[in-house]
């Protein structure tokens, strides 16, 4: 059903809802079908948006996106709204089941951003302030993001990483971590087995949004001494459980 016209904030407003809702990239054509706006009017309001950074146009000139400025308020809401607290019971909750730091990470470019971190209390661990940004390559937040994008956005992202070796296990041939990223599509869980960090293990699976689509990852972090990737399958489990928790939060 076609929306009534309203005010210029109002149609900015839904013009940024439908591109964030949409499940693929969509055109000014379909903005303006959905909105039932002038034709002129939205291809000069996504024209204004695509400037300012809060809509990304794709390669073939047609298609939209949401762009980082977009991106960055959507990471600002998410990590400072009323479930802020809710999140950070879920994520204490699990570190003191698993005995280790856990964290929340959101996409920011090419980089995963932190967002909500609980520490372990044990004295070997590694510490991250909240909105650092490490990235995708080597990290297991950064894998399952990768794995969740279309293949051809997929191979294209890889393409453009700078596949720095940061630790002897750190994949830096494209083919080798598009193969990777591959089965965690498949499995739903991303492992960092020493990649970032020599001796530091991480284990990650996705939360979802209301429709199903990745929007930020969940992980707990941890010396190899105590965690290894064959121990993998002891916290499954319960990591996909707080991920199902994290997710319901979206739904309100």
């Amino acid at each position: 059903m076609k929306r009534e016209r309203g005010s210029t904030i109002h149609r900015v407003l839904d013009i940024l809802d439908t591109v964030a809702a949409a499940p693929k990239p969509i055109s000014a054509t379909e903005i303006n079908e959905e909105l039932n706006l002038p034709k002129a009017t939205a291809h000069r309001l996504c024209t204004e948006l695509e400037a300012r950074g809060y809509l990304l146009k794709k390669i073939n000139g047609k298609h939209y996106v949401p762009g980082n400025r977009l991106h960055d308020v959507a990471v600002g809401v998410l990590a400072n709204s009323r479930f802020r607290a809710t999140r950070q019971a879920i994520l204490t909750a699990l570190s003191e089941s698993v005995g280790e730091t856990c964290n929340i990470a959101y996409p920011d470019g090419l980089y995963m951003a932190y967002s909500d971190r609980v520490e372990t209390d044990a004295p070997l661990r590694l510490q991250f302030p909240i909105g650092i940004r490490v990235p995708l390559h080597c990290t297991a937040s950064g894998k399952l993001y990768l794995s969740t994008l279309p293949e051809s956005r997929r191979k294209l992202i890889i393409s453009k990483l700078k596949l720095e070796a940061r630790t002897k296990n750190t994949i830096i041939d494209p083919e080798k971590l598009l193969n990777e990223v591959n089965e965690i599509e498949k499995s739903q869980v991303s492992i960092d087995n020493e990649e970032m960090y020599d001796d530091i293990i991480a284990i990650a699976v996705p939360i979802t949004d209301k429709q199903g689509r990745f929007y930020s990852s969940l992980a707990i972090q941890a010396p190899i001494s105590r965690v290894s990737p064959e121990d993998k399958d002891r916290y499954l489990p319960i990591l996909f459980d707080a991920a199902q928790d994290l997710s319901l939060l979206a739904e309100d």
